[in-house]
C-alpha cells in the first residue's frame, strides 16, 4: 500500500515539466533592493544616531583620503612622464565666491594713491607726526572694563588713560585736539561687559564705530606671554575694498611705522567676512637638539646630535573680534554728522556679499 501511494504521489512527465517551468520563473524575478540605510537625522535613539553618524564621517574621511592619494599619484605619474600635470583643484568657499564688488582696490588704481597722500592719516602714516592715542571710557565703566583697557594700553604705544568722569565726549575731543593726540578710543560697557569701541582721529576725523565681541583677557588665555615695551609689528589682512581700506589705514594710523623687530612682538587685525579678529603675538626661538643616525656603512648606525632652532608663537592677548557699524565725516557728532557708511539690515541680501 505505501508503495502505491508513493506512485500515485510522483507526477508525471507534463507535471514536472510545469513544475520546472514555475522555478525557473520564481528564478528570474527580480531581486528585491536593499533598502538604504536610514540616515542620522531619522534616527530616535541618541547612541545608536551617533554612532551611525561617527561611521559615515569615517567613511567619508577614508574616501577623501583615497581620492588625495589618487590625483597625487597621477600627478607623479604625470610628472615622470613629461605630460602635463592637471590642475589643483581649488575648494569652493564663501570668500573665493563672494559677489563682484566695484569698489575692490586694485594695485594699479592710481586714483586711490592719489587719494592716500591727501587724507587725514597721511601725517601719521609718513611718520610726520608720531601717534598718540587717548583712551576713556564711558561714563559707567566697570566689570571687565578697566581690565580690558589696561592690556589695550600695553598694545598701543604712546596710549594714555583719560578718566570720563562726567564731561561729554565732544569735550574730551577738544581736550585732545588741544594736547595734540592724533586718536581718542572710547570703550563702552553695557551690564559690565565691553561691547562697543569707539576710534576718533584727530583732528578733522573720521570717527569709526566697531561692535566689540568674543572679548578674551590675558589671565583667560592659556600658557600666554607677557608683552614686552617694544614697538610692535603690524599686520593687516584682507581690506581689500575703498571702504575696507580706509579702515585699515585708520587702525595703522594708531600704532607707530617703525617696529622694534628685536621686541618680537606683532599685532594682527584679520579681516574675514566683514569681522575683524584681533590677536597679539610674540615670536619665541628655541634652540633644540635631534639626534640624527648615520646611514654610513662604515659608522654602523652610530648617532650624532645636530642643533636645531625652531620658531613658534606664543599669545599675549587679550583676543576680541570687531564689527563696523558706522563711519562718520569729521569728529563725533550724533546731531549733526555725515556718515560715509552704515551698515543696515537691508545691505545684507547675501552671505557672499562683503563690504570691507
Amino acid at each position: 500500500m505505501a508503495r502505491e501511494d508513493r506512485k500515485r504521489r510522483q507526477p508525471d512527465g507534463d507535471e514536472a515539466a510545469d513544475d520546472g517551468d514555475r522555478r525557473g520563473r520564481r528564478d528570474k524575478r527580480p531581486k528585491e533592493e536593499k533598502p538604504a540605510p536610514p540616515l542620522p537625522s531619522e534616527i530616535r535613539n541618541k547612541e545608536k544616531r551617533s554612532e551611525v553618524y561617527a561611521k559615515l564621517m569615517r567613511e567619508k574621511k577614508a574616501q577623501k583620503r583615497r581620492l588625495g592619494r589618487e590625483r597625487g599619484q597621477a600627478a607623479q605619474r604625470a610628472a615622470e612622464l613629461g605630460e602635463e600635470v592637471p590642475e589643483k583643484q581649488v575648494p569652493r568657499t564663501i570668500e573665493n565666491t563672494r559677489e563682484p564688488d566695484e569698489t575692490v582696490c586694485r594695485p594699479d588704481d592710481q586714483e586711490l594713491f592719489a587719494g592716500n597722500d591727501a587724507d587725514e592719516f597721511n601725517a601719521v602714516l609718513k611718520q610726520v607726526v608720531t601717534p598718540k592715542v587717548l583712551i576713556t571710557t564711558c561714563r559707567f565703566n566697570s566689570g571687565r572694563g578697566p581690565a580690558f583697557i589696561k592690556e589695550l594700553m600695553q598694545v598701543i604705544p604712546n596710549a594714555q588713560y583719560v578718566n570720563r568722569g562726567t564731561y561729554d565726549l565732544k569735550k574730551i575731543v577738544e581736550y585732545a585736539n588741544n594736547r595734540e593726540f592724533t586718536s581718542v578710543m572710547v570703550v563702552h560697557t553695557n551690564r559690565r561687559e565691553p561691547d562697543a569701541l569707539l576710534i576718533i582721529n584727530l583732528p578733522e576725523g573720521p570717527t569709526a564705530h566697531f561692535k566689540l565681541s568674543k572679548l578674551v583677557l590675558r589671565k583667560d588665555i592659556k600658557n600666554h606671554g607677557n608683552p614686552t615695551s617694544h614697538k610692535p609689528e603690524l599686520v593687516l589682512n584682507n581690506f581689500t575694498t575703498r571702504l575696507g581700506h580706509r579702515v585699515g589705514r585708520m587702525i595703522q594710523s594708531l600704532f607707530p611705522q617703525d617696529p622694534n623687530f628685536r621686541g618680537r612682538r606683532v599685532v594682527t587685525f584679520h579681516n574675514q567676512r566683514d569681522y575683524i579678529f584681533f590677536r597679539h603675538h610674540r615670536y619665541i626661538f628655541e634652540e633644540k637638539e635631534k639626534k640624527i643616525v648615520s646611514k654610513d656603512k662604515k659608522s654602523k648606525g652610530e648617532t650624532k646630535t645636530e642643533k636645531q632652532v625652531n620658531c613658534r608663537l606664543q599669545e599675549c592677548g587679550p583676543r576680541f573680534t570687531l564689527k563696523l557699524q558706522t563711519l562718520q565725516h569729521g569728529t563725533f557728532d550724533t546731531k549733526s554728522g555725515e556718515y560715509e557708511w552704515v551698515h543696515k539690515p537691508d545691505l545684507d541680501t547675501s552671505r557672499r556679499r562683503f563690504f570691507l
